[in-house]
């Protein structure tokens, strides 16, 4: 046994506790489960969260003290595009904003089966123009997001690219979902050790997202784009996730296509551990990682 399986035990102890994404539960069960679960996960008493809005899109501004007013993280939830919130997700996102030393602005899209796809990549975009427009400058912005928030980090790049506009200086997706085909050889060969993500309830949540639009359409599945062009990436992802293959393979095609990338592997990780932080020291670790990661790109610009 590693000496980093202690902790990840009791975490996967509490995932047991409070599963959220049961066989047959509907899109708000899932929610009231994911906002049980994540929803009173603890929040640094120095962290200033205001609410907010960002190109017409609501979300939250994320400050910890010394943050430079000059650098911002745009950061895309988790939650399969159908659960999760800006609330959900203060434990991640005030470590990340301190890491990273710069505001943080935590989206709140709009989330699907309500608003299917492509409602969350539009909320995602209006809300990077609204921050340039505010004054800060691209080269001193980055993007990250977890799982869904992975693939729309990935899906907002490709749509500032391809429109046109400038791109940040770096991103970061976090056990990103970049495949939602369900094809994915790890849901398969992962799914005993996964005590989050399954093949079947992930076939769900792509369903109610894609709305009837086909599951290898870029911007809903980035692992199927032209990738060139996009900023350095650094992809986090367990080695106990279903969805392995979706960063293994998203890194492998960002290099093919001249994409500065790093991979990282974390051993006996889960999906998005990062947001145990608190009570794994991975977590907490691996959201340095991203922080320093941002502050080097910053800095060089």
């Amino acid at each position: 046994m590693s000496e980093n399986q202690a902790p990840i035990q009791k975490v996967r102890q509490v995932l047991a506790a409070g599963p959220v994404l049961e066989a047959e539960a509907t899109p708000q069960q899932m929610r009231d489960g994911m906002n049980s679960l994540l929803g009173a996960t603890p929040v640094p008493a120095e962290a200033q969260i205001t609410a907010a809005e960002l190109g017409g899109v609501p979300g939250e501004w994320v400050e910890m003290p010394g943050a430079d007013a000059q650098r911002a993280v745009l950061y895309l939830h988790g939650g399969g595009y159908v659960l999760g919130s800006p609330q959900t997700h203060h434990a991640l996102t005030t470590k990340l904003a301190q890491s990273a030393g710069a505001r943080l602005f935590s989206l709140d899209y709009r989330l699907a089966p309500e608003h299917p796809f492509p409602a969350a990549v539009e909320d995602a975009a209006a809300a990077y123009r609204a921050l340039l427009d505010a004054g800060f400058d691209a080269s001193q912005v980055a993007v990250s997001g977890d799982s869904a928030g992975g693939g729309l980090t990935m899906a907002l790049l490709l749509k500032l690219r391809d429109e046109g506009a400038p791109l940040p200086a770096a991103a970061a997706p976090i056990s990103p979902w970049v495949d939602l085909t369900g094809d994915a050889e790890s849901l398969i060969t992962l799914a005993e050790r996964d005590p989050i993500v399954q093949r079947d309830g992930l076939l769900r949540l792509a369903g109610w997202y894609l709305g009837g639009a086909d599951p290898r359409t870029p911007l809903a599945s980035p692992l199927f784009a032209d990738l060139s062009g996009l900023p350095p990436l650094l992809i986090q992802v367990g080695s106990d996730e279903t969805l392995l293959d979706d960063s293994r393979n998203l890194h492998k095609h960002a290099e093919a296509a001249g994409v500065q990338s790093k991979l990282e592997i974390w051993d006996d990780m889960i999906h998005v551990w990062h947001a145990f932080h608190f009570m794994l020291p991975e977590g907490a670790r691996a959201l340095e990682t991203i922080g320093a990661f941002f502050k080097g790109h910053w800095d060089a610009a």
